[in-house]
């Protein structure tokens, strides 16, 4: 042999050795022997952080629905086909009339997050479908004889839809977000097509790690919310990179006059009112890469004003030290502590308050349903199902999440037939549940329960307004601290 070949030889075997322990870092470092369930509840586990430098991966390989397959639907409820043979399902929307919307849509092509962490991402995403081109499509589902299956469907839109998803109606408007914008049409409940020029409401920042653009409007249709996730996990780009993110805005659906109303959020998702307090509530997605029971996912109530910490603070007081970033002088004092947990790394993404009308049964009658679309980086996984969160009397979330909706990750762990993303109620009542994985939109009821009531509304008196508003990040008793007038702020 050749010295030329004996070199080359050696090259080859430390290459092939670099990549067989890479891969074997990746897929076996981290690993965890801690029950899921210690980091949900209202009072969680928090370990000791464990910061790494490349991402763990444990992302289940998807395998498909056969006919006769589907998910497992707790004790008193059934599961069934609303519709399938869809491409890449996410989020839902009942109108009035009982259609369903549903859009099928994935990442935009551009904006994803660069480094090594982007890298691992793109190459693993790209195992179960969330690498592919996004279809760009809505499409109208019918369940026109009211047996909890989609008899009809049709493309509702797909002009001007740029990974669209988040949707809301009301008052003869509907309001769709690309990635990049919120979009108002003038639209009736029963047409199957939409049709005519949008109006352009409100530019977002586009792309990054995070591009689902989540929309909730108020119930008297004046405000439209809009969430808008991070563009990396940690500001690994700078902060002027991440404007306008990790947060969500208020838009006035009459002027368009917008503001921050809450920030500090990775990355918000599903959004929906408390029918017991009328509060705003959301799940949020956390940091990663602090080992495989850090950060939990939460669900949280979102007063106006809120500020969750991201990227420097986790948990209302947990300091993230990979942050170099400048800080606000005093961000402690109003940061503000989730108020349940939800898993680590369950990437929670839909919810749906039980409110009245829905029939899943008296043990769903108050609460909150979440789907948890799974882990792509612990081991082992974590997520992959849907949950109820129990609320009390007061409208507080206690005790632990209770199991709807399993079986979409194999046994094992390595395979999985779906996974579940968006949640809606359909006009009889049943919970639909998206799997953009699977491809199909599952409908979980349980036979013969009446409509539920929905939970008592709580009566209560509220704290009176502040009349002083303080400036965290100057000293006190500056001249930035003001008092509050009735029509302005006086020095």
């Amino acid at each position: 042999m050749k010295s030329w070949q004996r070199t080359a030889l050696i090259v080859l075997v430390v290459i092939v050795l670099l990549v067989a322990a890479l891969f074997a870092y990746l897929n076996f470092a981290h690993r965890s022997d801690r029950d899921p369930a210690a980091t949900t509840g209202v009072d969680p586990v928090l370990v000791e952080p464990a910061a790494q430098t490349l991402p763990s991966v444990s992302l289940a390989k998807p395998s498909g629905w056969g006919d006769d397959l589907a998910p497992q639907a707790v004790q008193g409820l059934v599961v069934s086909r609303f519709a399938s043979g869809l491409d890449h399902p996410r989020t839902l929307l009942t109108l009035p009339n009982g259609d369903v919307l549903a859009a099928l849509t994935n990442a935009p092509a551009s904006g994803r997050q660069g480094g090594i962490t982007g890298f691992f991402m793109k190459l693993f995403m790209g195992r179960v479908g969330a690498a592919d081109p996004s279809p760009d499509t809505i499409v109208l589902l019918r369940d026109a004889a009211g047996d909890g299956k989609a008899e009809t469907r049709s493309v509702f839109r797909q002009a001007d839809m740029h990974s669209p998803s988040g949707m809301a109606y009301g008052n003869g408007k509907l309001y769709i977000a690309n990635h990049n914008a919120v979009l108002e049409f003038a639209f009736t409940p029963g047409e199957t097509k939409l049709v005519g020029k949008p109006k352009q409401l409100m530019e977002l920042p586009g792309g990054g790690n995070h591009w689902m653009r989540n929309l909730l409007l108020s119930p008297d249709g004046a405000h439209l919310y809009a969430a808008v996730g991070s563009a990396t996990n940690i500001a690994d780009n700078g902060m002027e990179a991440e404007t306008g993110r990790a947060a969500i805005w208020e838009i006035d659906t009459a002027t368009g006059r917008r503001r921050q109303y809450a920030a500090g959020m990775r990355n918000p998702n599903g959004m929906d009112w408390n029918p017991s307090t009328a509060e705003m509530w959301a799940v949020v997605q956390e940091r990663d890469m602090l080992g495989p029971d850090l950060v939990p996912d939460y669900l949280t109530n979102v007063p106006v004003g809120a500020q969750y910490g991201w990227p420097w603070v986790y948990w209302k007081d947990k300091f993230d030290e990979r942050v170099t970033w400048p800080m606000d002088t005093y961000m402690l004092e109003y940061t503000r502590k989730p108020e349940y947990a939800m898993g680590a790394h369950t990437a929670v993404l839909g919810l749906k308050f039980a409110g009245a009308g829905n029939r899943l049964g008296d043990k769903f009658e108050n609460g909150a349903f979440v789907a948890r679309h799974g882990s792509w980086n612990r081991k082992p996984p974590s997520g992959y199902d849907v949950v109820f969160v129990p609320f009390d009397a007061n409208g507080n979330p206690r005790g632990k999440p209770l199991e709807v909706l399993t079986g979409f990750l194999e046994k094992g762990g390595d395979k999985a037939h779906g996974r579940p993303v968006w949640l809606a109620f359909d006009k009889a009542g049943g919970l639909l549940v998206s799997d953009d994985t699977g491809g199909v939109i599952w409908r979980v009821i349980a036979p013969g329960a009446a409509p539920s009531a929905g939970p008592r509304a709580v009566v209560t008196k509220h704290m009176e307004p502040s009349k002083e508003l303080v400036d965290p990040t100057q000293p006190r008793g500056s001249q930035a601290n003001f008092k509050a007038g009735p029509d302005r702020l006086l020095p």
